[in-house]
């Protein structure tokens, strides 16, 4: 069943306020905890650059797919652009991180305020689903961060 654009607009607020409390609380110790070693070392750090890197992508690539745009390319790598963004962000602390990851996130739901049920059935080649609606789209937004969550709270 299709959800609303309230629906989406309220978890990706929740969401991010949820991620932002638990970025708030760490110390400083708990940024360098490793959370994964496959493809790379990634730090608790590192998954929020990650979060901040794909957000902003994701706020280039979803209005593309609504105004007509097929999406990501068939031969993008998620793992090579995720490395590219990690580079790119590693001058910047997690506090620097931690605000960025507040203004994407405020952007993101300010953006699917503009949408209607229409957008939201409209479909593109997701990084990570494929071929799929803008819908499923924004719910991995912020199921994205759950997942990568709980496997911070793992580490």
């Amino acid at each position: 069943m299709p959800k609303s654009p309230q629906f989406l607009i309220k978890r990706l607020r929740s969401e991010g306020s949820k991620m932002t409390e638990f970025f708030e609380g760490l110390d400083d110790s708990a940024w360098a905890k490793t959370v994964y070693t496959e493809g790379g070392e990634w730090t608790i750090r590192n998954v929020l650059a990650h979060f901040v890197t794909a957000e902003k992508a994701f706020l280039k690539l979803f209005p593309n797919i609504v105004d007509g745009g097929e999406g990501v390319s068939k031969d993008f790598s998620v793992d090579r652009y995720n490395a590219r963004q990690q580079e790119k962000t590693e001058e910047l602390s997690p506090s620097e991180l931690l605000i960025k990851f507040q203004d994407v996130r405020a952007k993101m739901a300010t953006w699917v305020e503009t949408l209607n049920e229409e957008d939201l059935q409209k479909e593109g080649r997701h990084p990570f689903l494929g071929e799929t609606t803008v819908e499923e789209m924004i719910k991995l937004v912020y199921r994205h961060n759950q997942i990568h969550y709980r496997d911070m709270r793992k580490s």
